[in-house]
């Protein structure tokens, strides 16, 4: 069974194979008419420009952060210098996950319009299968990148360092996952809302005209901010999420790899999440061959359908795969663990993450009571639109902790820890499907706003119109999914610090951990200041340039004349005026609004990254493993409340907006675009944009990253066992020194040894209990190990 893992990277390869075919279908569609080329290609050099920009910097962190990583691996027993290389190679492919993304998108988004042109089946079918080039790229990019390194490390170079070291080693790769996640997200969270805020304000309410209008300077800028920040940040985020499970519960399933229960298969606990994961990338694969909607048709149920499918078929196929990679019933310490109690762990992440998706697009959704809420109390202006925002956002916090909570302690009870690391497993097992799913809708968006600027035919931006509305949705269940895998995440690497750290309780009466309880608790506070900072600074820049243009571009200001004259319907404007308008066609200086947004978001995206890197170093190398461990438990808990309130604030501020833009009756008098009431919910919005897309989701990361950074130096700061009652150091100079017993396990040579008692107990067919007790003695030398029978 041991080689299952050489069949792993096949998989990953599989999946990139499948990328490789949709992109080529998705380049063969036609672009459509030469202005529709012609944004196009301003959104893509846009998202491009802004990729190249934040790589370069990026990359000198990824250069500095690896050196840093060799000299800390080279000097530590439980660690290799080659820690720094799983850094660079995880960093390289989650970049090289955000650009395939990218790249797609800005090549779909055009097409899609196009086929908007024919039909609603054939936009959705173009879009969607942009959205799950993204989606199985971050997959296969995850799973061919771990099952790769655990091959050349535990099989080629790393034969005799032990699976401790081979997976302290590998545990580089997350954190270099982690580190472009955030600096993507929040890089691309600056960006878009940036752009967002100028081409709102401005566009929207001192022009008073509409967002997508090819007459608004910011609106390029805008639609590469969806790329930048809904595909390539969204797509690192998962990816981070898809991973750092993945490894926590490999560090986790180490524990096991000594017990005679596993046989033959020692590494089954450590191999089942890279099987389950690699596993969904087929699931996903054949999700997407359901993805179907007639004319006039719910696109949203067809990509339900294709959830529903591969969701199905990945429980059917979890039960196979851990009866095949676990022992029936085992036990450690006075744990017992039935490999039907781990499937039910997987079944409650599954659960949970679908839970959450379901109470966010409640209090988020279109037509919903809170939505209509804040509808309502737009009416008396901004300020009770802002306050009832706020207040819906607070209240929806409550269900999702309670799913999450209850998802913790069942997965606990079926499996102990492992069991809450493989609920994450479970959560993200079909992340390729999720994420085309949600990758979807830039993709729709972006159409939509092509459609508008090129001023094709209503019937078009009817049908993009169609298929934004179910991207909404999908965003907002793909923040809650988000938001749950990232706890779940972030609980699993924080138990597999505990275990690398060889911290067995945390104790909040000592000071130390009550001190990092509190640090922990206010830098999600702090981290979100930072990033909703950064985006006002921005937005200034942003709105600025866009006035100036408005108001020293003759070609502007004279059209916005006229569309104001005639309330956004040239249709009733004069010959004379119709053809002053058109000479405004293309003055709009796109580029330095482009430019403004990728300068300001690389500049501002530093301090908060710094922040999440450095603040668990520092507190885990002068505090202590216990001090970094109450960090750890205070950043986790207030970072998740405080990301599930901010996305589902800012969620249900924008579809309040975009409720009053279609038309709503409050009090028996309607209001719709352009009256006082629209004007308010525009500034809530507003202020809920950076809430939703720039700091709410790199919490998500911010507190995954921190878990990972502690992982990765949880060698350097572990607690000195030497007085455990469990485990003690023995200095044996030679194995042949010491006298085996019965069912001892010891290696072939026994410098540095290490002796470790482990007592089981279980229940015998006449209900008798036996207690067994075996002595393993671990060569940290050699890996060979030989099993006494006498």
């Amino acid at each position: 069974m041991d080689n299952l893992i050489y069949f792993l990277p096949l998989l990953g390869i599989i999946g990139l194979i499948f990328t490789f075919f949709k992109t080529s279908w998705v380049n063969k569609q036609e672009v459509g008419t030469s202005k529709m080329r012609k944004i196009s290609t301003y959104i893509a050099n846009g998202a491009m420009s802004f990729l190249k920009a934040e790589y370069k910097i990026l990359a000198i962190f990824v250069a500095a952060v690896s050196v840093l990583l060799f000299f800390k691996g080279a000097n530590e027993e439980s660690s290799n210098a080659f820690v720094a290389f799983s850094f660079i190679v995880g960093a390289f492919f989650s970049g090289l996950a955000g650009y395939l993304g990218m790249q797609i998108a800005t090549k779909a988004n055009v097409r899609t319009t196009n086929a908007a042109r024919t039909s609603l089946n054939k936009a959705l079918q173009v879009a969607f299968s942009g959205g799950a080039v993204m989606g199985l790229s971050v997959v296969s990019l995850g799973v061919l990148g771990l099952s790769l390194l655990f091959l050349i490390y535990h099989y080629i170079i790393g034969v005799d360092w032990g699976i401790a070291t081979v997976l302290n080693v590998i545990s580089g790769f997350s954190l270099g996952a982690s580190s472009i996640a955030l600096f993507a997200r929040v890089g691309g969270g600056i960006y878009t809302k940036a752009a967002d805020v100028g081409a709102d304000l401005v566009g929207k309410v001192e022009a008073g005209i509409p967002e997508d209008h090819p007459l608004n300077p910011a609106t390029i800028a805008d639609n590469v901010g969806d790329n930048v920040g809904d595909v390539a940040g969204m797509g690192a985020d998962l990816f981070e999420s898809f991973v750092g499970s993945i490894i926590a519960t490999m560090v986790l399933g180490a524990s096991f790899v000594a017990l005679t229960e596993f046989g033959d298969f020692e590494l089954g606990a450590v191999l089942l999440p890279l099987a389950l994961a690699a596993v969904g990338i087929i699931t996903s694969i054949i999700g997407t061959f359901f993805v179907n909607a007639k004319e006039g048709s719910d696109p949203q149920k067809a990509l339900n359908m294709a959830e529903f499918i591969s969701a199905g078929i990945m429980i059917v196929a979890t039960y196979f795969i851990i009866d095949a990679f676990l022992p029936d019933v085992w036990t450690l310490g006075s744990k017992i663990y039935t490999s039907l109690g781990v499937f039910w762990a997987t079944i409650v992440g599954l659960i949970a993450g679908l839970g959450v998706g379901k109470i966010t697009e409640y209090y988020t959704g279109t037509g919903s009571k809170p939505v209509n809420s804040i509808v309502e109390k737009s009416v008396t202006g901004s300020a009770t639109n802002i306050i009832e925002g706020i207040s819906i956002g607070m209240q929806s916090t409550a269900i999702p902790i309670l799913i999450i909570a209850t998802s913790i302690l069942l997965a606990h009870y079926f499996a102990g820890l492992y069991g809450i690391a493989i609920a994450a497993v479970g959560m993200l097992a079909n992340t390729g499907i999720q994420l085309a799913v949600d990758a979807y809708g830039p993709i729709a968006d972006n159409a939509g706003g092509i459609a508008e600027m090129t001023e094709l035919e209503p019937e078009v931006r009817e049908r993009t119109d169609k298929l934004d509305a179910v991207g909404n949705t999908t965003a907002a269940i793909g923040k809650g999914f988000a938001i749950a895998s990232a706890a779940l995440t972030a609980l699993a690497l924080f138990a597999a610090f505990m275990q690398q750290a060889n911290i067995t309780s945390i104790d909040i009466a000592l000071p130390t951990v009550m001190a990092g309880l509190f640090v922990g608790g206010m830098l999600p506070f702090l981290f979100s200041s930072l990033s909703m900072g950064a985006v006002g600074e921005a937005a200034m820049e942003m709105i600025e340039e866009v006035r100036r243009q408005f108001k020293n571009i003759p070609e502007l200001k004279r059209a916005l004349e006229i569309m104001k004259k005639y309330d956004s319907n040239i249709s009733n404007a004069t010959e004379e005026e119709k053809a002053e308008f058109e000479k405004a066609d293309g003055k709009a200086e796109y580029d330095k609004c482009v430019d403004i947004a990728t300068k300001a978001s690389i500049k501002r995206m530093v301090l908060p990254g710094l922040l999440a890197i450095l603040t668990p170093t520092l507190v885990g190398y002068i505090g202590g493993a216990e001090m970094l461990g109450g960090l750890l438990a205070g950043v986790t808990v207030t970072g998740v409340l405080m990301a599930i309130f901010q996305s589902n604030s800012g969620g249900a501020w924008d579809n309040a907006k975009k409720t009053i833009e279609e038309g709503v009756i409050v009090n028996g008098i309607e209001y719709g675009k352009g009256s006082d009431v629209h004007k308010a919910s525009v500034v809530g919005d507003t202020v809920g944009d950076p809430f939703k897309d720039t700091s709410g989701p790199s919490l998500n990361i911010l507190l995954k990253l921190m878990s990972v950074v502690a992982l990765v130096i949880a060698p350097s700061i572990a607690m000195n066992l030497e007085n455990s009652e469990d485990i003690k150091k023995d200095k044996i100079e030679n194995v042949k020194n010491y006298t085996p017993k019965k069912n001892d396990i010891i290696t072939t040579k026994g410098r540095k040894s290490v002796t470790t008692t482990i007592t089981t107990t279980e229940i015998n067919d006449d209900g008798e209990t036996i207690t067994t007790t075996k002595t393993v003695v671990k060569d940290k030398g050699e890996n060979k190990k030989l099993k006494i029978k006498k």
